[in-house]
Parts: structure tokens; C-alpha cells; sequence
């Protein structure tokens, strides 16, 4: 009877454990969120306006970005180039012989 009773007592000990943790957020010691980082924002940023509307980078990659992407998407991928050392391969009669000798 009590190999019947061990298993139970430790799954209600385990439900009991479980149900008094209650929300981490709200454990003493943890931080909280408190507007710091719209706070760093405005004081880093150059044009106040810009929070309501940012601005292009004239020398950013957008365009050639969106180019590739529409090439992904219409299966005209461009060829990507050999980026090895060397054409030339190994030949039937090169390398490794002379260790069986």
C-alpha cells in the first residue's frame, strides 16, 4: 500500500511546488521596464522628427537588395563565379603510390 501512496504524495508535492512560484516578472529584485530605452532614443537622436519618420541612407544598398530578391523570386538566379584557386584537378597517375611499396 505504501508503493501506491510514495508516487502520489511527490505528484501533489510537485502540483503544489509548481502553482505557488507565481509571475518571475514580479519577483522582488527584478527589473522592470520604466521607459529607459525610449529615453536613451530621444537623447542619442539628431532630428526629433526623425522618431515619427525616419530617413533614407543615400548610400545604402536598398535598391541592389531588392533586385536580388525579386531575382530569388522569379528563379533567375545570377551564376555565382569559380572562387577556386585553381581549374586545373588531380590526375589519374598523381599522389599516394609509393606508400604500399
Amino acid at each position: 500500500m505504501l508503493r501506491h501512496l510514495i508516487p502520489t504524495f511527490a505528484a501533489a508535492l510537485l502540483v503544489t511546488a509548481c502553482g505557488s512560484a507565481g509571475d518571475p516578472s514580479q519577483r522582488e529584485g527584478t527589473w522592470r521596464p520604466s521607459g529607459v530605452n525610449a529615453a536613451n532614443l530621444r537623447a542619442m537622436i539628431a532630428d526629433p522628427g526623425h522618431l515619427q519618420q525616419g530617413v533614407g541612407d543615400p548610400s545604402g544598398r536598398g535598391r541592389q537588395a531588392a533586385n536580388a530578391i525579386e531575382r530569388m523570386e522569379d528563379d533567375k538566379l545570377k551564376v555565382l563565379p569559380d572562387v577556386r584557386a585553381s581549374a586545373v584537378g588531380p590526375s589519374a597517375g598523381a599522389g599516394g603510390g609509393g606508400a604500399g611499396r
